[in-house]
């Protein structure tokens, strides 16, 4: 039988819809959409960029709590809400993921409240910082 995580953070959106941050099954970890709140001072930054730092710090939190980092994520998903910041946005995230290179999908949709200028949610293989990496460009 696999082992299951269900990790909360304390938003009331995951009572709410009832979710969970993160799911970890096994070694598989997913992290769900996760926005630029401050969990201890509930604030979200005007800024896309502030926003995108703090989305981080959270997702950092959330995969710390299963045993795993940034260095195990295999997947992102980036939604941005204006499709102006998609390129500040992305070099940003670019020097989170230098060395890491997760697979990447990035997007314009609308998002649930024009407050959040972007949301991230990332799938993780706890190890795979460790893993024997082959590198291929078909380029």
């Amino acid at each position: 039988m696999p082992k299951i995580t269900k990790v909360k953070t304390g938003s009331k959106f995951e009572d709410i819809a009832s979710y969970s941050r993160v799911v970890a099954v096994d070694n598989l970890i997913m992290v769900s959409n996760t926005a630029g709140r401050n969990p201890d001072t509930q604030e979200i930054p005007e800024d896309v960029i502030e926003q995108t730092e703090q989305v981080f710090r959270n997702i950092e939190r959330a995969l710390a709590a299963v045993d795993s980092s940034l260095a195990d994520v295999v997947q992102s998903r980036v939604f941005i809400q204006d499709p102006k910041d998609i390129h500040k946005v992305m070099e940003y995230i670019g020097t989170k993921f230098r060395g890491i290179d997760p697979a990447n999908t990035a997007t314009c949709p609308p998002l649930g409240s024009t407050t959040y200028k972007v949301e991230i949610e990332v799938t993780a293989y706890r190890g795979a910082a460790k893993g024997d990496v082959e590198r291929i460009n078909i380029a």
